[in-house]
């Protein structure tokens, strides 16, 4: 089983930790900070650094089969830390923090567009969510009132609640092909002072305005009752 840090502190970017084994198929660590692939958020990529100074390079970052063990995927020909080794985990911050910012931004778009979500993913610095809607949808009008709650510089902060109050709190969930996972007996809450909440396991900015300015790059008709919705973050 392995120590999810990034659930209690997003910004952390490395930590020293123990194999706990490793194989071709990822290297399990008793503690870590790179995020596994999930919920439409990638995996994070880093490096692993040994106690010789060796580095291992991640390449992805995934669940086991047990949903309890992550496992970094070291590159393609990169050796092998043994068992037992102690090493330091150390993500790409610079890819992890546009992802961070690309979801909380999405958490604003299902603000913006209050219906009930079909699909997403976050990307590096972009992203997009599936909407059943059958409405017209105006880009410039989205990417205005999206920026608008945005700039409010609201708080993000999550907390924990159990299995029971999510089922007794159904409306809390806006995604209908993905559900929270539950069975754990509890599940984590992602809430964005006086505008959203709803469970999410990923990675979130501490403040909306850290987003920065978003654009709405697309919105596509995928059906009748389907709207697609892309953003990305405009650097400056």
């Amino acid at each position: 089983m392995t120590e999810a840090l990034f659930r209690a502190d997003s910004y952390r970017r490395e930590t020293p930790a123990t194999v706990l084994a490793a194989d071709r198929g990822g290297i399990a660590l008793d503690r870590t900070v790179f995020y596994p692939q999930g919920g439409g958020q990638g995996g994070d990529q880093g490096d692993l650094i040994l106690d010789g100074g060796e580095t291992v390079a991640i390449v992805n970052t995934v669940y086991a089969s047990d949903r309890k063990t992550i496992l970094h995927v070291p590159a393609e020909g990169a050796a092998l830390p043994a068992a037992g080794e102690n090493l330091v985990a150390r993500i790409d911050w610079g890819r992890r923090y546009r992802r961070m910012r690309a979801h909380t931004a999405l958490h604003l778009l299902s603000v913006v567009l209050p219906y009930p979500v079909t699909g997403g993913s976050v990307g590096e610095g972009e992203g997009r969510l599936d909407f059943d809607c059958e409405a017209l949808l105006d880009k410039a009008e989205v990417e205005l009132k999206l920026n608008e709650l945005i700039v409010r510089d609201a708080p993000v902060t999550s907390r924990w609640i159990s299995d029971e109050e999510l089922a007794a709190n159904p409306a809390l969930v806006k995604t209908m092909a993905v559900k929270p996972p539950t069975g754990t007996g509890r599940v984590r809450l992602i809430a964005i002072e006086n505008l959203d909440l709803q469970p999410c396991g990923g990675t979130h900015v501490a403040r909306t305005a850290e987003i920065g300015r978003a654009s709405v790059t697309q919105i596509e008709k995928k059906g009748k009752l389907n709207r697609r919705v892309r953003i990305a973050l405009v650097e400056a």
